[in-house]
């Protein structure tokens, strides 16, 4: 039994609708994301799936967008629906995860910054032991609303590694993620 979960957050097509919604850097993290869950799924881990949901617009199931990206293929051992910036906060996935002795995460998915950064977080602070696959993440560009800077997903994704490394997580590649699991936990 594995004591290490993947977690795959809000790679869901409900982005494709927002005004931010950018084809750069897609076809990496496209690549990145599905060696992890490949990877992940080839040494027995269990594979979570979290969907980010809203009562209105694209993010809502009405909408049909709450779906994986199609680029992706995730056959997940467990789907939770999420209202909060956390994949732990109101989900049940930390009872999921308890229940069969996860100590360690591993997390990716989308926005780099946001909903993937809190949830190491939160898991940090919760006892997990996390890794953070940034090569697995995505953002998009982001202006500052005093300074007027435009920060791009590299600058992001950098600042994300700077707060969360030794603090919250270890930022690991997807290689290092999974020559790192011991397979007999």
């Amino acid at each position: 039994m594995s004591h290490t979960a993947l977690i795959v957050i809000d790679a869901q097509e409900s982005f494709r609708h927002r005004p931010y919604w950018s084809e750069a850097g897609l076809a990496d993290y496209f690549a990145r994301q599905q060696d992890l869950i490949d990877g992940c799924a080839r040494l027995g881990m269990p594979v979570v799936q979290i969907f980010h949901v809203e009562p209105d617009g694209p993010f809502s199931l009405a909408s049909g967008n709450v779906r994986t990206l199609e680029e992706l293929s995730v056959n997940p051992d467990a789907v939770f629906h999420k209202q909060y910036h956390s994949a732990l906060a109101g989900t049940g996935l930390m009872a999921w995860l308890t229940a069969r002795g996860i100590k360690r995460l591993i997390i990716s998915g989308i926005r780099t910054e946001q909903c993937c950064e809190t949830t190491a977080r939160h898991a940090s602070d919760s006892g997990f032991q996390v890794e953070y696959v940034s090569e697995a993440t995505l953002t998009f560009p982001m202006r500052h609303a005093r300074s007027g800077r435009t920060y791009t997903p590299d600058d992001i994704r950098e600042r994300t590694e700077l707060v969360l490394e030794g603090r919250f997580a270890r930022i690991a590649t997807v290689a290092e993620v999974l020559a790192g699991v011991d397979q007999s936990q």
